[in-house]
């Protein structure tokens, strides 16, 4: 049994709907093709291994043993997990808390802190940091003084360039002109704000009510803080789309002139995300229909002048995402796509995530894991995997493949000194992704056509040999 046929197949939600728009091919795949592939869940590469093969086995202790071997001269980045919000949005897949006071916000806080200089401590110098990136949750329901404090701590404990990448998720309904000087004083440079859909209808649907000036005034206000870098957050796939209100949708984030635009698609998995089980899945749109979805938003930002970038994101040409996926140095991390390219990744707070040279941590998830741990002193490493030369090799080789849509397994092979055969049982396997129009394999090289950029993940699965091992469940692969 191959890795694809070993992954586990949920059926698809019943009945379909594709809102209108007749069951035919779409931008080269047909319904038949997209049958074939519903139901498969394969996951999103942010990492290989992915985290689902993450193991205690790699507790605090492994990773206190790693960050002692760090060179501190390596590029460094930072990621700080701030898992609180005011609502819970119904799609959400984060791991996020609901709170209505900042006494819970303050105390994470504090903890985080205690957190940052237990892991400074173990870094045998101060490490330069060129990235740092606060994700969430909702990181702005931060005080601005408790903001602006931690981004002076960091700049104590690390080595961060002057001109490093400062980036920051936003909710605009949350974001208050305070937060927003706040963030220009402490040095933000770059914003991602979400936006998902729109359509009132939508918003409703899924527990996120928006309307488009709460939107712009948060834009006005990064602007007047000289926060000019902006990322717009867009969805398919949520209750009650169709091809023409997501393609408004697009047309009125257009308007906003983003520099970038990533456009997700709604991962429904109720079984891991109880709060999901609130949306009815009678109005979601089927494998097609979520395909037609996404083909329209896509060519509404190519229309637009903006170039996708591997498999949901989209830029302005000249922005570096895109000039470094021209240059074939595009790199993809649990941020998504990046122009992060760190030898360290340093994650902080409960469930964030580090890569080391040596391999991947995760702290624990549940708030009172992570809080125990830093209170006793302790790292508050719930688990990881350490990488073999095998990982290190196939990652190489699935990350070029999810950033370039296209990747030589000859070259990558001999960049490890292994035999420029060494993938060859992989591409011969994919027989029948080609015959699908999923692949093209010419000689040692595998490519993923426009057509089938969706379908990216399924190609990059052929080279998982974690996968067969059966942990976790994945995301839909259309």
């Amino acid at each position: 049994m191959n890795a694809i046929t070993a992954l586990a197949v949920k059926p698809a939600p019943a009945p379909s709907h594709s809102h209108g728009v007749a069951h035919g091919a779409a931008h080269g795949v047909d319904a038949a093709l997209l049958a074939k592939y519903d139901g498969l869940r394969v996951p999103r590469y942010t990492s290989y291994p992915t985290a689902p093969h993450f193991t205690p086995e790699v507790n605090g202790e492994v990773y206190g043993g790693w960050l002692e071997a760090i060179d501190p001269a390596r590029s460094g980045s930072l990621y700080l997990h701030v898992p609180f919000c005011q609502k819970m949005c119904w799609y959400c897949g984060c791991h996020t808390k609901i709170v209505a006071r900042y006494a819970p916000i303050a105390e994470y806080l504090g903890h985080m802190r205690r957190e940052i200089a237990m892991v400074a401590d173990r870094i045998p110098g101060r490490l330069a940091v060129r990235h740092i990136h606060f994700g969430g949750g909702t990181p702005t329901m931060m005080a601005p003084d408790d903001f602006e404090a931690m981004i002076a701590l960091l700049r104590t404990r690390f080595d961060v360039a002057a001109d490093a990448e400062l980036a920051v998720e936003i909710d605009p309904r949350a974001l208050t002109a305070e937060m927003a000087a706040a963030l220009g004083r402490a040095g933000v440079n770059r914003a991602s704000l979400g936006v998902q859909d729109f359509d009132g209808t939508v918003q409703e649907a899924i527990n996120r009510v928006q309307p488009r000036a709460v939107t712009e005034q948060a834009l006005a206000w990064l602007k007047e803080a000289g926060i000019a870098s902006v990322n717009l957050d867009l969805m398919y796939g949520l209750p009650h789309q169709s091809v023409e209100s997501v393609t408004r949708s697009a047309e009125i984030a257009l308007e906003m002139a983003p520099d970038r635009l990533s456009v997700f698609g709604y991962a429904h998995v109720p079984w891991m995300k109880t709060h999901q089980k609130k949306i009815d899945e009678s109005v979601l749109a089927d494998s097609l229909g979520r395909w037609e979805q996404f083909a329209a938003i896509g060519d509404t930002l190519a229309a637009a002048g903006y170039s996708a970038i591997g498999l949901d994101h989209f830029a302005r040409p000249g922005d570096e995402l895109a000039v470094q996926q021209e240059e074939g140095r595009l790199g993809r991390n649990f941020q998504g796509y990046t122009t992060d390219d760190a030898e360290v990744l340093l994650g902080f707070g409960s469930s964030s995530i580090g890569a080391l040279p040596q391999g991947y941590v995760q702290n624990a998830v549940p708030f009172d894991h992570y809080a125990a741990a830093v209170e006793e002193g302790r790292l508050p490493t719930g688990k990881g995997i350490a990488l073999t030369r095998d990982d290190t090799v196939r990652r190489d080789l699935i990350m070029r493949l999810m950033c370039d849509l296209s990747v030589d397994t000859a070259a990558i092979a001999r960049a490890h000194g292994l035999a420029e055969s060494a993938f060859d049982a992989e591409l011969e396997g994919m027989a029948d992704l080609v015959a699908d129009g999923v692949a093209v394999v010419e000689g040692r090289r595998v490519h993923v056509p426009e057509s089938a950029r969706p379908l990216m993940r399924i190609v990059a699965a052929r080279f998982d040999t974690h996968l067969s091992k059966g942990a976790g469940r994945h995301s839909r692969a259309v």
